[in-house]
């Protein structure tokens, strides 16, 4: 079947294309129907059913004779080793350390925390609480104590397994005496902790809280799989909120593992025994879905690594683990390719590797500039698939199925909408705008199965959140278009774009010519405040290692092509080069916290942000340019 076939089964036949999804996972029983709807606006899938994630995950391949296999490799160039567990030994140590919760009392629907870096060991606990049936919320490791502090008090965890440190470039970062700062602050208490000594840094135990990752699951019984509903949760994740307090994202057991499961083959075309490798956190949505879940279930290889793009020791790291663990497809944001370009703009490391392996690249989690993407087209010689989702919505909203059929690419789409995803571009009041015409991003309700059906004893700020701005509809946030071709065109978050007298501008597409400088390794527009216009455009601009021009007339030359290629009307005249941008830990550009300081505003320091001392250099350099503007 071609796509859009595939597309339009999704949409006439949800139940039975669903249902047949669902033929790819094991189930203890199996669902009536796909789609339980007696609810809408909220909806759930395959709920009547019984299943287990840990079973999908890990004991099914044994059980079919494939325990032999590797499922995880552990490639750390911070600690300078590589480990391989195959699925016997994963199921193994997964099956003891579910044995030594339940021995001290973790049941179905407890909630544990876990708070780990790039280790084995994180993907262990995550599947030991799915195989009971207790709901993990895996917290960013190296999140502050006051952030855990929140999170813990939201989702009460009967438990906490963290690990003694994580390491980055130079520096251990001291995870324990962040839980013990954060349990300090939260008004909840878990019963327990359960550390993972690592070697780097060994942690002080608490009597009577703290055990050791080892010694607590010393002679204990091995635990089954627990069944759970279709509709258990299987997880929270936290995303951030407006107000400054985490959103708790909900993640149902089966609608997720059949979403997944369905992906794996359809939309990155891989087989069971294949090396995926989802170069990301297990703290952020795609560690979740493609660096644990999505891979294991379907039977592949997965890579969790512990490094950097660069400095890990160079910028051909990528390309080292692709040559030394054979990887079909490489998932990753378009900053880890920005910043290998920026270090290596002419790509001669790549030379240095053999990448015959590799078929694809996937890119995901921000905007993928053009430049970016022919950089990597040209270097590694493979298709460049952008591909658009959310935490919410746990995998692809939009993509190019290669599984199905590779669609051309459109540089600056992620092409298409996945089947179960009706995307509309709506206007201020709810009305789909033309092909071409630019405005918010909307998804037709119901959502497909493995996406959120609401938030952690949150329910009111869900209904607010995603569905009461366009009812029957979920609201992503995001602004865009859809040519008359059918592909998705995401511009900005709908906060992104800005209104120059009068004219609504995407800060997207200025940011697409401004990456089109060959000196500009990296840039971000923002909106700021205007006296006469209402906003103005401001671009900052990172170069190139060993760039020849000027920063000065790199800024000219900015500002002459912006006005060439969207015209006057954009009004872009504010631009400065900085040596590097504010970001998350996950790589997203921290532009609402930029506007604020461009403005004069007040501001949190967003508790994601990689190195809070890149704001005072931001503010340096607005300086050096007059902002913010003085209301005296």
């Amino acid at each position: 079947m071609r796509y859009a076939e595939v597309y339009e089964r999704a949409k006439t036949d949800p139940n039975g294309f669903w249902m047949e999804a669902a033929d790819g996972i094991d189930w203890f029983t199996r669902p009536s129907k796909a789609l339980f709807d007696e609810a809408a606006p909220y909806y759930e899938w395959f709920a009547d059913g019984t299943l287990n994630g840990c079973w999908n995950a890990v004991d099914r391949h044994v059980a079919a004779g494939h325990g032999n296999r590797v499922a995880i490799i552990h490639d750390s160039p911070l600690t300078g080793s590589t480990h391989k567990l195959t699925y016997r030994e994963l199921q193994k140590r997964v099956a003891s350390l579910a044995g030594a919760l339940r021995a001290k009392g973790v049941e179905k629907g407890d909630r544990v925390i876990i708070y780990m870096p790039m280790v084995p060991e994180a993907l262990e606990a995550m599947l030991a609480c799915a195989r009971l049936g207790a709901i993990h919320s895996v917290v960013f490791g190296g999140f502050a104590a006051n952030e855990l502090a929140v999170r813990i008090d939201d989702c009460t965890p009967k438990c906490i397994i963290a690990a003694s440190c994580g390491i980055e470039p130079g520096r251990v970062v001291h995870y324990k005496p962040l839980l013990d700062g954060a349990l300090a602050i939260a008004k909840h208490q878990p019963e327990f902790c359960v550390i993972f000594q690592r070697e780097q840094e060994v942690a002080h135990l608490e009597d009577g809280r703290d055990s050791d990752w080892h010694a607590f699951q010393y002679g204990v019984e091995p635990a089954d799989c627990v069944p759970v509903e279709g509709n258990h949760p299987a997880y929270i994740l936290y995303t951030s909120g407006t107000t400054g307090q985490p959103k708790g994202v909900v993640r149902h057991t089966a609608g997720h593992l059949v979403a997944l499961n369905w992906s794996m083959r359809n939309l990155y075309d891989m087989n069971p025994g294949e090396v995926f490798w989802a170069a990301s956190d297990v703290g952020w949505v795609v560690g979740h879905s493609y660096i644990c879940y999505g891979p294991l279930t379907f039977g592949c290889t997965t890579i969790v690594f512990e490094g950097k793009p660069v400095g890990t020791p160079d910028a051909g790291t990528f390309w080292r683990v692709i040559e030394d663990h054979g990887v079909k497809c490489l998932f990753t944001a378009p900053t880890a390719f920005r910043a290998i370009k920026r270090d290596d703009p002419m790509g001669e490391l790549v030379g240095d590797y053999d990448l015959s392996s590799l078929e694809t690249l996937y890119l995901a989690g921000e905007r993928a500039d053009p430049d970016t993407i022919e950089w990597a087209q040209d270097k590694l010689k493979v298709p460049v698939i952008d591909h658009w989702w959310q935490t919410e919505t746990g995998w692809a909203i939009a993509g190019n199925p290669r599984g199905i059929e590779m669609l051309p690419i459109k540089i600056g789409s992620p092409t298409v909408a996945m089947p179960g995803y009706d995307v509309r571009v709506l206007d201020e009041g709810g009305h789909p705008v033309k092909p071409g015409e630019l405005g918010a991003i909307a998804v037709k309700l119901p959502l497909p199965p493995g996406t959120l059906p609401t938030l952690w004893n949150a329910g009111a700020r869900f209904d607010k959140a995603y569905l009461s701005h366009f009812p029957g509809y979920y609201e992503t946030g995001d602004a865009g278009m859809i040519d008359a071709d059918g592909y998705l065109y995401i511009m900005a978050r709908t906060d992104d774009v800005i209104n120059v007298a009068g004219h609504r501008l995407s800060t997207g597409g200025m940011e697409e010519v401004l990456a089109s400088h060959p000196d500009v390794a990296e840039c971000a527009v923002i909106g700021v405040a205007d006296a006469l216009k209402g906003q103005l455009p401001m671009g900052f601009l990172c170069l190139n290692k060993g760039a020849a021009t000027t920063p000065e007339q790199v800024v000219k030359d900015c500002v002459r092509m912006v006005r060439d290629r969207i015209g006057p009307v954009a009004a872009f005249k504010l631009a400065v080069v900085v040596d590097r941008l504010p970001k998350t830990r996950s790589g997203k550009i921290l532009r609402a916290t930029m506007v604020k300081l461009a403005d004069g505003e007040e501001f949190r320091t967003p508790a994601t942000i990689d190195d809070p001392a890149i704001l005072d250099e931001i503010s340096g350099a607005l300086e050096r340019i007059g902002y913010p503007v003085s209301t005296d």
